[in-house]
Protein backbone atom coordinates (compact mmCIF):
# COMPACT_ATOMS: atom_id res chain seq x y z
CA UNK A 1 0.00 0.00 0.00
CA UNK A 2 1.35 3.43 -0.99
CA UNK A 3 1.90 5.69 2.03
CA UNK A 4 -0.18 8.82 1.53
CA UNK A 5 -1.69 11.30 3.94
CA UNK A 6 -5.09 9.65 3.52
CA UNK A 7 -3.70 6.18 4.22
CA UNK A 8 -1.86 7.47 7.28
CA UNK A 9 -5.09 8.95 8.67
CA UNK A 10 -6.95 5.70 7.91
CA UNK A 11 -4.39 3.57 9.77
CA UNK A 12 -4.41 6.01 12.68
CA UNK A 13 -8.20 5.86 12.91
CA UNK A 14 -8.13 2.05 12.85
CA UNK A 15 -5.49 1.98 15.59
CA UNK A 16 -7.52 4.29 17.82
CA UNK A 17 -10.73 2.33 17.21
CA UNK A 18 -9.12 -1.03 18.00
CA UNK A 19 -7.43 0.46 21.07
CA UNK A 20 -10.73 1.79 22.44
CA UNK A 21 -12.45 -1.57 21.86
CA UNK A 22 -9.51 -3.27 23.58
CA UNK A 23 -9.93 -0.88 26.51
CA UNK A 24 -13.60 -1.89 26.80
CA UNK A 25 -12.62 -5.57 26.86
CA UNK A 26 -9.92 -4.86 29.44
CA UNK A 27 -12.38 -3.10 31.76
CA UNK A 28 -14.82 -6.03 31.57
CA UNK A 29 -12.16 -8.58 32.52
CA UNK A 30 -10.33 -6.43 35.06
CA UNK A 31 -7.14 -6.04 33.01
CA UNK A 32 -5.25 -2.73 32.65
CA UNK A 33 -6.52 -1.03 29.50
CA UNK A 34 -3.06 0.43 28.88
CA UNK A 35 -1.62 -3.10 28.60
CA UNK A 36 -3.98 -3.86 25.74
CA UNK A 37 -3.16 -0.51 24.08
CA UNK A 38 0.46 -1.65 24.13
CA UNK A 39 -0.57 -5.04 22.75
CA UNK A 40 -2.51 -3.46 19.89
CA UNK A 41 0.58 -1.48 18.90
CA UNK A 42 2.75 -4.61 19.01
CA UNK A 43 0.18 -6.55 16.95
CA UNK A 44 0.04 -3.91 14.20
CA UNK A 45 3.83 -3.65 14.28
CA UNK A 46 4.32 -7.33 13.46
CA UNK A 47 3.19 -7.30 9.83
CA UNK A 48 1.31 -4.11 9.01
CA UNK A 49 3.38 -1.12 10.13
CA UNK A 50 7.14 -0.65 10.15
CA UNK A 51 8.06 2.01 12.70
CA UNK A 52 11.52 2.36 14.28
CA UNK A 53 12.01 6.10 14.76
CA UNK A 54 13.60 6.78 18.15
CA UNK A 55 13.24 10.54 17.70
CA UNK A 56 9.52 10.37 16.92
CA UNK A 57 8.91 7.90 19.74
CA UNK A 58 10.62 10.23 22.22
CA UNK A 59 8.70 13.24 20.92
CA UNK A 60 5.32 11.49 21.21
CA UNK A 61 6.27 10.24 24.67
CA UNK A 62 7.39 13.69 25.82
CA UNK A 63 4.18 15.41 24.66
CA UNK A 64 1.98 12.66 26.09
CA UNK A 65 3.78 12.59 29.44
CA UNK A 66 3.41 16.36 29.80
CA UNK A 67 -0.37 16.09 29.36
CA UNK A 68 -0.67 13.04 31.64
CA UNK A 69 1.37 14.60 34.45
CA UNK A 70 -0.42 17.94 34.23
CA UNK A 71 -3.87 16.35 34.29
CA UNK A 72 -2.82 14.10 37.14
CA UNK A 73 -1.73 17.14 39.12
CA UNK A 74 -4.87 19.08 38.21
CA UNK A 75 -7.11 16.21 39.38
CA UNK A 76 -5.26 15.91 42.72
CA UNK A 77 -6.75 17.71 45.70
CA UNK A 78 -4.08 19.26 47.89
CA UNK A 79 -6.31 18.65 50.92
CA UNK A 80 -6.24 14.93 50.14
CA UNK A 81 -2.48 14.67 49.66
CA UNK A 82 -1.56 16.94 52.60
CA UNK A 83 -1.68 14.08 55.18
CA UNK A 84 0.61 11.96 52.96
CA UNK A 85 2.86 14.72 51.63
CA UNK A 86 5.90 13.58 53.64
CA UNK A 87 5.85 9.88 52.71
CA UNK A 88 4.89 10.71 49.13
CA UNK A 89 7.92 12.97 48.62
CA UNK A 90 10.26 10.45 50.26
CA UNK A 91 8.98 7.64 48.02
CA UNK A 92 9.26 9.86 44.94
CA UNK A 93 12.90 10.79 45.64
CA UNK A 94 14.77 8.47 48.00
CA UNK A 95 12.51 5.56 47.01
CA UNK A 96 13.45 5.95 43.34
CA UNK A 97 17.18 6.07 44.11
CA UNK A 98 17.02 3.06 46.43
CA UNK A 99 15.00 1.02 43.94
CA UNK A 100 17.55 1.80 41.23
CA UNK A 101 20.55 0.84 43.41
CA UNK A 102 19.02 -2.42 44.65
CA UNK A 103 17.91 -3.47 41.17
CA UNK A 104 21.27 -2.49 39.66
CA UNK A 105 23.13 -4.66 42.16
CA UNK A 106 20.91 -7.60 41.25
CA UNK A 107 21.39 -7.11 37.49
CA UNK A 108 25.16 -6.72 37.90
CA UNK A 109 25.35 -9.98 39.89
CA UNK A 110 23.09 -12.17 37.74
CA UNK A 111 24.05 -10.91 34.26
CA UNK A 112 27.29 -12.99 34.07
CA UNK A 113 25.29 -16.13 34.87
CA UNK A 114 23.28 -15.45 31.70
CA UNK A 115 26.35 -14.96 29.54
CA UNK A 116 26.14 -11.16 29.61
CA UNK A 117 28.98 -8.83 30.57
CA UNK A 118 27.52 -5.72 32.17
CA UNK A 119 29.34 -3.03 34.13
CA UNK A 120 27.73 -1.64 37.27
CA UNK A 121 27.11 1.82 35.71
CA UNK A 122 25.33 0.12 32.80
CA UNK A 123 23.29 -2.00 35.20
CA UNK A 124 22.46 1.16 37.14
CA UNK A 125 21.31 2.84 33.90
CA UNK A 126 18.96 -0.05 33.21
CA UNK A 127 17.63 0.16 36.78
CA UNK A 128 17.25 3.95 36.62
CA UNK A 129 14.94 3.75 33.61
CA UNK A 130 12.68 1.39 35.63
CA UNK A 131 12.96 3.10 39.01
CA UNK A 132 9.73 5.14 38.91
CA UNK A 133 6.17 3.94 39.01
CA UNK A 134 4.20 4.89 35.94
CA UNK A 135 1.75 7.74 36.39
CA UNK A 136 -0.39 6.82 33.37
CA UNK A 137 -0.88 3.26 34.61
CA UNK A 138 -1.52 4.17 38.25
CA UNK A 139 -3.89 7.06 37.48
CA UNK A 140 -5.96 5.09 34.97
CA UNK A 141 -6.23 1.91 37.07
CA UNK A 142 -6.98 3.54 40.44
CA UNK A 143 -9.50 6.01 39.04
CA UNK A 144 -11.34 3.43 36.93
CA UNK A 145 -12.03 1.21 39.95
CA UNK A 146 -15.11 2.04 41.99
CA UNK A 147 -13.19 1.07 45.09
CA UNK A 148 -12.04 3.12 48.03
CA UNK A 149 -8.73 2.54 49.80
CA UNK A 150 -8.19 3.03 53.53
CA UNK A 151 -5.32 4.91 55.25
CA UNK A 152 -5.12 7.59 52.51
CA UNK A 153 -3.55 5.05 50.15
CA UNK A 154 -5.04 6.36 46.91
CA UNK A 155 -3.75 9.96 47.25
CA UNK A 156 -0.36 8.59 48.38
CA UNK A 157 -0.03 6.29 45.36
CA UNK A 158 -1.16 9.00 42.95
CA UNK A 159 1.18 11.57 44.50
CA UNK A 160 4.11 9.17 44.28
CA UNK A 161 3.44 8.10 40.69
CA UNK A 162 2.86 11.68 39.55
CA UNK A 163 6.02 13.08 41.13
CA UNK A 164 8.64 10.32 40.86
CA UNK A 165 9.13 10.41 37.08
CA UNK A 166 11.39 13.50 37.29
CA UNK A 167 13.85 11.72 39.60
CA UNK A 168 14.02 8.67 37.31
CA UNK A 169 14.48 10.95 34.31
CA UNK A 170 17.33 12.84 35.95
CA UNK A 171 19.06 9.61 37.01
CA UNK A 172 18.76 8.27 33.46
CA UNK A 173 20.19 11.41 31.85
CA UNK A 174 22.97 11.61 34.45
CA UNK A 175 24.06 7.99 33.96
CA UNK A 176 24.01 8.36 30.17
CA UNK A 177 26.34 11.32 30.61
CA UNK A 178 28.62 9.25 32.85
CA UNK A 179 28.71 6.42 30.31
CA UNK A 180 29.35 8.74 27.37
CA UNK A 181 32.90 8.47 26.08
CA UNK A 182 33.04 12.13 25.11
CA UNK A 183 34.86 14.20 27.74
CA UNK A 184 32.71 17.19 26.82
CA UNK A 185 29.49 15.46 27.77
CA UNK A 186 30.63 13.27 30.65
CA UNK A 187 30.25 14.47 34.23
CA UNK A 188 31.52 13.29 37.59
CA UNK A 189 29.43 11.93 40.44
CA UNK A 190 29.85 15.13 42.49
CA UNK A 191 28.68 17.38 39.70
CA UNK A 192 25.92 14.90 38.99
CA UNK A 193 24.52 15.32 42.50
CA UNK A 194 24.63 19.10 42.10
CA UNK A 195 22.82 18.68 38.80
CA UNK A 196 20.08 16.63 40.48
CA UNK A 197 19.52 19.24 43.21
CA UNK A 198 19.45 22.12 40.71
CA UNK A 199 16.99 20.25 38.50
CA UNK A 200 14.65 19.60 41.44
CA UNK A 201 14.79 23.12 42.90
CA UNK A 202 14.49 24.96 39.59
CA UNK A 203 11.77 22.59 38.36
CA UNK A 204 9.69 22.97 41.51
CA UNK A 205 10.00 26.76 41.61
CA UNK A 206 9.31 27.15 37.89
CA UNK A 207 6.29 24.85 38.00
CA UNK A 208 4.75 26.71 40.93
CA UNK A 209 5.27 30.17 39.39
CA UNK A 210 4.03 29.16 35.92
CA UNK A 211 1.01 27.50 37.52
CA UNK A 212 0.15 30.71 39.37
CA UNK A 213 0.69 32.71 36.16
CA UNK A 214 -1.67 30.35 34.30
CA UNK A 215 -4.36 30.80 36.97
CA UNK A 216 -4.03 34.60 36.94
CA UNK A 217 -4.07 34.80 33.12
CA UNK A 218 -7.09 32.51 32.65
CA UNK A 219 -9.08 34.37 35.31
CA UNK A 220 -8.27 37.81 33.87
CA UNK A 221 -8.28 37.32 30.12
CA UNK A 222 -12.10 37.00 29.72
CA UNK A 223 -12.19 35.16 26.38
CA UNK A 224 -15.45 35.40 24.43
CA UNK A 225 -14.94 31.96 22.88
CA UNK A 226 -14.77 29.65 25.91
CA UNK A 227 -13.22 26.84 23.87
CA UNK A 228 -10.01 28.87 23.68
CA UNK A 229 -9.40 28.45 27.42
CA UNK A 230 -8.34 24.85 26.73
CA UNK A 231 -5.94 26.03 24.03
CA UNK A 232 -4.51 28.67 26.37
CA UNK A 233 -3.94 26.11 29.14
CA UNK A 234 -2.26 23.74 26.67
CA UNK A 235 0.13 26.57 25.80
CA UNK A 236 1.00 26.98 29.49
CA UNK A 237 1.64 23.22 29.85
CA UNK A 238 4.14 23.07 27.01
CA UNK A 239 5.68 26.40 28.03
CA UNK A 240 6.18 25.08 31.57
CA UNK A 241 8.03 22.04 30.25
CA UNK A 242 10.15 23.75 27.60
CA UNK A 243 11.02 26.90 29.56
CA UNK A 244 11.97 24.93 32.68
CA UNK A 245 14.17 22.65 30.63
CA UNK A 246 15.76 25.72 29.03
CA UNK A 247 16.78 27.12 32.44
CA UNK A 248 18.20 23.70 33.49
CA UNK A 249 15.25 22.61 35.64
CA UNK A 250 13.22 19.43 35.39
CA UNK A 251 10.37 20.03 32.99
CA UNK A 252 8.31 17.02 34.06
CA UNK A 253 8.33 18.12 37.69
CA UNK A 254 7.36 21.65 36.62
CA UNK A 255 4.42 20.36 34.58
CA UNK A 256 3.10 18.21 37.44
CA UNK A 257 3.37 21.04 39.99
CA UNK A 258 1.80 23.52 37.58
CA UNK A 259 -1.16 21.15 37.24
CA UNK A 260 -1.38 20.83 41.03
CA UNK A 261 -1.45 24.63 41.39
CA UNK A 262 -4.05 25.10 38.64
CA UNK A 263 -6.30 22.35 39.98
CA UNK A 264 -6.33 23.73 43.52
CA UNK A 265 -7.17 27.36 42.72
CA UNK A 266 -10.29 29.13 41.54
CA UNK A 267 -10.33 29.05 37.76
CA UNK A 268 -12.65 30.41 35.10
CA UNK A 269 -14.31 27.63 33.09
CA UNK A 270 -12.77 25.05 35.41
CA UNK A 271 -15.36 22.33 34.82
CA UNK A 272 -15.13 22.43 30.98
CA UNK A 273 -11.34 22.45 31.27
CA UNK A 274 -11.39 19.35 33.50
CA UNK A 275 -13.67 17.53 31.06
CA UNK A 276 -11.50 18.48 28.07
CA UNK A 277 -8.25 17.37 29.68
CA UNK A 278 -9.74 14.11 30.92
CA UNK A 279 -10.60 13.06 27.38
CA UNK A 280 -7.41 14.51 25.91
CA UNK A 281 -5.30 12.63 28.47
CA UNK A 282 -6.87 9.34 27.47
CA UNK A 283 -6.06 10.13 23.84
CA UNK A 284 -2.43 10.87 24.75
CA UNK A 285 -2.17 7.66 26.79
CA UNK A 286 -3.50 5.61 23.89
CA UNK A 287 -1.19 7.31 21.38
CA UNK A 288 1.85 6.86 23.62
CA UNK A 289 1.23 3.17 24.31
CA UNK A 290 0.42 2.47 20.66
CA UNK A 291 3.62 4.23 19.57
CA UNK A 292 5.75 2.27 22.02
CA UNK A 293 4.08 -0.96 20.94
CA UNK A 294 4.79 -0.18 17.30
CA UNK A 295 8.39 0.75 18.09
CA UNK A 296 9.42 -2.49 19.78
CA UNK A 297 10.73 -5.38 17.69
CA UNK A 298 8.70 -8.32 18.95
CA UNK A 299 11.20 -10.84 17.59
CA UNK A 300 13.97 -9.38 19.75
CA UNK A 301 11.86 -9.91 22.88
CA UNK A 302 12.07 -13.67 22.26
CA UNK A 303 15.86 -13.80 22.37
CA UNK A 304 17.02 -16.07 25.25
CA UNK A 305 19.07 -13.40 27.02
CA UNK A 306 16.16 -10.94 26.90
CA UNK A 307 13.68 -13.50 28.20
CA UNK A 308 16.00 -14.58 31.03
CA UNK A 309 17.15 -11.15 32.15
CA UNK A 310 13.81 -9.43 31.51
CA UNK A 311 11.92 -12.10 33.45
CA UNK A 312 14.41 -12.00 36.31
CA UNK A 313 14.33 -8.20 36.49
CA UNK A 314 10.53 -8.08 36.40
CA UNK A 315 10.13 -10.63 39.20
CA UNK A 316 12.92 -9.17 41.34
CA UNK A 317 11.44 -5.68 41.02
CA UNK A 318 8.03 -6.89 42.21
CA UNK A 319 9.20 -9.25 44.96
CA UNK A 320 12.35 -7.58 46.36
CA UNK A 321 13.39 -4.14 45.05
CA UNK A 322 10.04 -2.34 45.35
CA UNK A 323 9.06 -3.78 48.79
CA UNK A 324 12.54 -3.11 50.18
CA UNK A 325 12.53 0.53 49.11
CA UNK A 326 8.94 1.10 50.30
CA UNK A 327 9.44 -0.43 53.75
CA UNK A 328 12.74 1.45 54.21
CA UNK A 329 11.35 4.82 53.09
CA UNK A 330 8.25 4.50 55.26
CA UNK A 331 10.13 3.61 58.44
CA UNK A 332 9.81 7.18 59.86
CA UNK A 333 6.06 7.24 59.20
CA UNK A 334 3.99 5.33 61.76
CA UNK A 335 0.54 6.01 60.29
CA UNK A 336 0.69 3.09 57.83
CA UNK A 337 -0.03 -0.48 58.87
CA UNK A 338 2.12 -3.37 57.67
CA UNK A 339 -0.65 -4.40 55.28
CA UNK A 340 -0.76 -0.87 53.86
CA UNK A 341 3.00 -0.97 53.26
CA UNK A 342 2.67 -4.27 51.44
CA UNK A 343 -0.09 -2.82 49.28
CA UNK A 344 2.00 0.27 48.44
CA UNK A 345 4.79 -2.13 47.49
CA UNK A 346 2.45 -4.09 45.25
CA UNK A 347 1.05 -1.08 43.37
CA UNK A 348 4.47 -0.16 42.01
CA UNK A 349 3.36 -0.53 38.42
CA UNK A 350 5.73 0.05 35.55
CA UNK A 351 4.33 1.26 32.25
CA UNK A 352 5.03 3.61 29.38
CA UNK A 353 7.46 5.88 31.26
CA UNK A 354 10.19 3.24 31.83
CA UNK A 355 9.91 2.19 28.18
CA UNK A 356 10.13 5.82 27.10
CA UNK A 357 13.18 6.44 29.28
CA UNK A 358 14.78 3.28 27.85
CA UNK A 359 14.86 4.98 24.44
CA UNK A 360 17.35 7.58 25.73
CA UNK A 361 20.28 5.10 25.76
CA UNK A 362 19.34 4.23 22.15
CA UNK A 363 19.57 7.90 21.20
CA UNK A 364 22.95 8.20 22.91
CA UNK A 365 24.16 4.98 21.25
CA UNK A 366 25.15 3.46 24.59
CA UNK A 367 26.64 -0.03 24.38
CA UNK A 368 23.98 -2.76 24.79
CA UNK A 369 21.24 -0.11 24.48
CA UNK A 370 19.04 -2.48 22.44
CA UNK A 371 19.33 -5.13 25.15
CA UNK A 372 18.44 -2.58 27.84
CA UNK A 373 15.38 -1.43 25.93
CA UNK A 374 14.06 -4.94 25.34
CA UNK A 375 14.66 -5.97 28.96
CA UNK A 376 12.79 -2.89 30.21
CA UNK A 377 9.95 -3.56 27.78
CA UNK A 378 9.55 -7.19 28.86
CA UNK A 379 9.79 -6.31 32.54
CA UNK A 380 7.10 -3.66 32.07
CA UNK A 381 4.75 -6.18 30.49
CA UNK A 382 5.33 -8.51 33.46
CA UNK A 383 4.54 -5.67 35.86
CA UNK A 384 1.34 -4.71 34.06
CA UNK A 385 0.15 -8.32 33.83
CA UNK A 386 1.01 -9.37 37.38
CA UNK A 387 0.40 -6.16 39.33
CA UNK A 388 -2.01 -4.30 37.06
CA UNK A 389 -4.58 -7.11 37.04
CA UNK A 390 -4.51 -7.53 40.83
CA UNK A 391 -4.80 -3.94 42.11
CA UNK A 392 -8.35 -4.48 43.39
CA UNK A 393 -7.85 -8.09 44.40
CA UNK A 394 -4.82 -7.32 46.53
CA UNK A 395 -6.64 -4.47 48.29
CA UNK A 396 -9.50 -6.84 49.14
CA UNK A 397 -7.09 -9.57 50.26
CA UNK A 398 -5.30 -7.19 52.63
CA UNK A 399 -8.56 -5.75 53.97
CA UNK A 400 -7.75 -2.23 52.75
CA UNK A 401 -10.64 -1.76 50.30
CA UNK A 402 -14.15 -0.51 50.71
CA UNK A 403 -16.84 0.00 48.11
CA UNK A 404 -17.32 3.64 47.26
CA UNK A 405 -20.96 4.52 47.69
CA UNK A 406 -22.49 6.13 44.63
CA UNK A 407 -24.50 9.27 45.17
CA UNK A 408 -28.28 8.92 44.99
CA UNK A 409 -28.41 12.45 43.58
CA UNK A 410 -26.86 13.08 40.18
CA UNK A 411 -25.83 16.62 41.10
CA UNK A 412 -22.76 18.59 40.06
CA UNK A 413 -22.07 22.07 41.38
CA UNK A 414 -18.88 23.74 40.20
CA UNK A 415 -19.01 27.45 40.90
CA UNK A 416 -15.81 28.73 42.46
CA UNK A 417 -17.50 31.67 44.18
CA UNK A 418 -20.01 29.47 46.01
CA UNK A 419 -19.04 28.93 49.67
CA UNK A 420 -21.77 26.44 50.52
CA UNK A 421 -21.05 22.78 51.16
CA UNK A 422 -23.25 20.12 49.56
CA UNK A 423 -23.51 16.75 51.31
CA UNK A 424 -25.54 13.57 51.13
CA UNK A 425 -26.49 11.57 54.23
CA UNK A 426 -28.72 8.64 55.06
CA UNK A 427 -31.35 9.06 57.78
CA UNK A 428 -30.76 6.88 60.85
CA UNK A 429 -32.74 6.30 64.03
CA UNK A 430 -30.73 8.85 66.04
CA UNK A 431 -31.63 11.60 63.57
CA UNK A 432 -35.33 10.94 64.22
CA UNK A 433 -34.94 10.86 68.00
CA UNK A 434 -36.75 14.19 68.50
CA UNK A 435 -39.46 13.55 65.93
CA UNK A 436 -40.09 12.13 62.47
CA UNK A 437 -40.72 15.35 60.57
CA UNK A 438 -38.07 17.49 58.93
CA UNK A 439 -38.72 20.43 61.25
CA UNK A 440 -37.95 18.21 64.29
CA UNK A 441 -34.35 17.68 63.14
CA UNK A 442 -31.91 20.14 64.68
CA UNK A 443 -29.70 21.53 61.91
CA UNK A 444 -27.35 24.56 61.94
CA UNK A 445 -28.52 27.93 60.65
CA UNK A 446 -28.23 28.55 56.91
CA UNK A 447 -28.72 24.83 56.28
CA UNK A 448 -31.37 23.45 53.93
CA UNK A 449 -32.49 19.94 52.99
CA UNK A 450 -32.93 20.36 49.25
CA UNK A 451 -34.21 16.93 48.26
CA UNK A 452 -35.11 13.50 49.61
CA UNK A 453 -34.57 10.16 47.88
CA UNK A 454 -36.83 7.33 49.09
CA UNK A 455 -36.89 3.95 47.34
CA UNK A 456 -35.58 5.50 44.14
CA UNK A 457 -38.14 8.31 44.09
CA UNK A 458 -37.21 11.98 44.60
CA UNK A 459 -39.16 14.84 46.12
CA UNK A 460 -38.60 18.28 47.64
CA UNK A 461 -39.44 18.18 51.36
CA UNK A 462 -41.35 20.66 53.52
CA UNK A 463 -41.13 21.26 57.24
CA UNK A 464 -43.93 18.79 57.97
CA UNK A 465 -42.56 16.07 55.67
CA UNK A 466 -42.21 12.80 57.58
CA UNK A 467 -38.82 11.15 57.17
CA UNK A 468 -38.05 7.45 57.37
CA UNK A 469 -34.89 5.52 58.30
CA UNK A 470 -33.01 4.88 55.06
CA UNK A 471 -34.07 8.11 53.34
CA UNK A 472 -31.21 9.90 51.64
CA UNK A 473 -31.03 13.66 52.13
CA UNK A 474 -29.31 16.22 49.90
CA UNK A 475 -28.19 18.98 52.29
CA UNK A 476 -26.67 22.37 51.48
CA UNK A 477 -25.13 24.54 54.20
CA UNK A 478 -22.98 27.61 54.78
CA UNK A 479 -21.91 26.16 58.15
CA UNK A 480 -19.99 23.09 57.04
CA UNK A 481 -18.05 22.65 60.29
CA UNK A 482 -21.16 22.96 62.46
CA UNK A 483 -23.00 20.57 60.16
CA UNK A 484 -20.15 18.04 60.42
CA UNK A 485 -20.40 18.19 64.23
CA UNK A 486 -24.18 17.74 64.00
CA UNK A 487 -23.72 14.64 61.86
CA UNK A 488 -21.22 13.32 64.39
CA UNK A 489 -23.67 13.85 67.28
CA UNK A 490 -26.29 11.91 65.32
CA UNK A 491 -23.91 9.01 64.83
CA UNK A 492 -23.65 9.56 61.06
CA UNK A 493 -20.19 8.55 59.83
CA UNK A 494 -20.94 7.90 56.17
CA UNK A 495 -21.20 11.43 54.79
CA UNK A 496 -20.75 11.91 51.06
CA UNK A 497 -19.33 15.30 50.15
CA UNK A 498 -20.63 16.38 46.75
CA UNK A 499 -18.94 19.76 46.90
Amino acid sequence: MVITGENFVLVGALLLFVAVMAGKVAYRFGAPALLLFLGVGMLFGLDFISFRSVEMTQFVGMISLCIILFTGGMDTSFQEIRPVLGPGIVLATAGVVMTAVVLAAFVWLVAPWMGLEMSFPLALLLAATMSSTDSASVFSILRSKKQGLKQHLRPLLELESGSNDPMAYMLTVLLISVLTNSSEDSVGIGMGLVYLVVQLVVGALSGYLIGRLAVWTINKINLVNHSLYSVLLLAFIFFAFAFTDLIKGNGYLAVYLAGLVVGNHKLAQKRPLMVFFDGFTWLMQIVMFLTLGLFVNSNELLRPEVLLLGGAVGIFMIVVARPLSVFTCLLPFRNFSTKARWYISWVGLRGAVPILFATYPLMAEIEHAELLFNVVFLSTIISLVVQGTTVSGMANLLGLAFEERESAFNVEMHHDDMKSALTEVEVNAAMLGSGHTLKDISLPENTLVMMVCRNGEYFVPKGNTELMVGDKLLVISDRSEELANTYKDMGIDDVMKIR
